[in-house]
């Protein structure tokens, strides 16, 4: 540990920067102000909060995840109107937390992180933003990783001349109605449009690359009896989301415990889609060739019946380009469209992560390309002062992300706490102990779903076909190892022995 002594001109705007205001900022600005730690400012890019649930307004956007476990534990909130919250009820939601828990008197609306470059010297960040310069003790990355629409390579996209859009930038003003209507990408948010814009339109065809695992989602609206006893029980309420949490959780048994899990998760898809399909040529072209939990599964009712009506064809050739009123595929048919909806999923990592440059210049989104690796999905070895949400390793592929979001919350918390409390002005995860932990992650993840599982893409492996970042165990474990901030962990500077740096 190095006493050292920062000049006033040392002392930053902010004590602590939050960049984006979806869950993970809010979730972390709440915990901040419990812990009475005020000084802090959320950089949030729009106008408005809620970030993936403000952006996402394709028809029949909602979460795949039951709401009573999507929600925050310490706002519950009794009175979803669906077993799966819709996006507005979702954004309504964050919106509401905010208020209640002071959190909109921290946001900075319409104000992007441009560049973030760290201060050896001052121990701060110095941060370039929309709105102009700024400087903070510390930054904490809370952007999603759904945030940044990815489009395809796909050669002569740019010439087509008719509507084209990710699903992430549904237009408002898109009527589908009487129109010849393409889907690139059969993806989460696909699965969820495709039900929609299928009774509108005259003809859609679905570029299908490899088919999802489909299970039953039996959402339900909630009736009022429901609603009042989840208000007058609390304990009713924690019951039905423990009962959530373990069903969610049951997927770790074929991700990293064992394959053989898988039948009873497959019987369950499979069953599904002989129920919803009849046709044996679909059924066998909407059939998964790889183990469910390889890539994500996913719960929907209406998907599969969409497929079977007669104005639409799912289409498996692989797309050889696309012209200004057709999409072309590599057995040499040509599909006449009028429109195209790419649902092909999204950029990662994050573009705020193209903008942190760390001790040596390179940016955050190098080092997480080069070899995803982080300490608890928090922290990262070459960028003091910097922690994260849902990190490499930080997230599960068998537990809502609110989950795991709160877990990191409280870590990160108590971390600033006790930095505070000792007058600590610089923290750096020791290489050593971010070694191990990767190492730790990369053993425990060789015979996992994720990469064993026969799957040829997926944001679950790398290119090269490791991790790409899942941590490799039971929530639960996750969240005993972030319970409170280890010392020994990282290596500090400190001001003096006592100081309110972070207030």
């Amino acid at each position: 540990m190095t006493d050292r002594r920062p000049e006033a001109t040392d002392e930053p705007d902010h004590q602590i920067v939050l960049v984006g205001a979806g869950f993970a900022g809010i979730a972390l600005a709440a915990s901040l102000r419990e812990a009475g730690l005020h000084d802090f400012l959320i950089l949030e890019r729009a106008e408005e909060l809620g970030g993936t649930w403000r952006d996402n307004v394709y028809p029949g956007c909602a979460c795949d995840v039951p709401s009573h476990l999507y929600s925050y534990s310490f706002a519950p909130n009794p009175d979803w109107s669906r077993t799966y919250g819709t996006q507005p009820e979702i954004l309504e939601y964050l919106q509401t937390v905010a208020d209640r828990h002071g959190v909109l008197d921290h946001i900075g609306y319409d104000t992007e992180l441009l560049r973030a470059d760290w201060d050896d010297t001052g121990s701060l960040w110095r941060l370039t933003t929309s709105r102009g310069p700024m400087t903070a003790r510390f930054l904490i990355t809370c952007a999603g990783v759904y945030g940044e629409a990815r489009y395809p390579a796909i050669p002569g996209r740019e010439r087509f001349a008719g509507r084209a859009f990710h699903s992430l930038h549904w237009p408002t003003d898109f009527d589908p109605s009487g129109q010849r209507v393409a889907v690139i990408g059969t993806g989460a948010s696909a699965v969820q449009f495709i039900p929609e814009l299928q009774p509108h339109v005259e003809h859609l065809v679905v570029f299908q690359r490899s088919a999802p695992w489909i299970v039953p989602r039996m959402d339900r609206t909630t009736s009022a009896v429901e609603r009042s006893l989840l208000r007058r029980v609390p304990a009713l309420r924690r019951l039905l989301r423990a009962i959530y949490y373990l069903a969610i959780e049951s997927f770790g048994l074929v991700g990293f415990v064992d394959e053989r899990f898988r039948y009873p998760f497959e019987l369950l898809g499979r069953f599904q889609l002989r129920r919803q399909v009849r046709d044996r040529a679909l059924r066998k072209t909407l059939t998964p060739d790889y183990v469910i939990g390889c890539k994500r599964a996913i719960f929907s009712d209406d998907y599969l019946p969409a497929l079977t009506r007669d104005n639409v064809d799912v289409v498996t050739a692989g797309i050889a380009e696309i012209t200004d009123s057709s999409v072309i595929t590599r057995d040499g048919h040509e599909h006449p469209v009028d429109a195209i909806v790419y649902g092909t999923g999204f950029q990662v990592p994050p573009a705020v992560y193209e903008r942190i440059h760390g001790l040596d210049g390179r940016t955050y989104a190098d080092d997480y390309r080069e070899n995803p690796r982080s300490y608890l999905g928090t922290a990262t070895a070459g960028y003091p002062n910097l922690f994260t949400t849902l990190g490499a390793f930080g997230a599960v592929g068998n537990q809502s992300a609110i989950y795991m979001i709160e877990a990191q919350c409280r870590y990160i918390v108590d971390a600033l706490g006790q930095l505070r409390d000792r007058g600590v002005v610089r923290v750096e995860v020791r290489a050593s102990a971010q070694d191990e932990f990767v190492d730790e992650m990369t053993r425990r993840s060789e015979h996992t779903v994720w990469l064993t599982g026969g799957c040829d893409t997926s944001y679950y492996h790398t290119a090269d076909g490791r991790n790409a970042g899942l941590y490799p165990g039971w929530s639960f474990e996750y969240a005993r190892r972030t319970k409170h901030f280890d010392n020994a962990a990282f290596t500090v500077e400190r001001c003096r022995p006592t100081a309110e740096h972070v207030s």
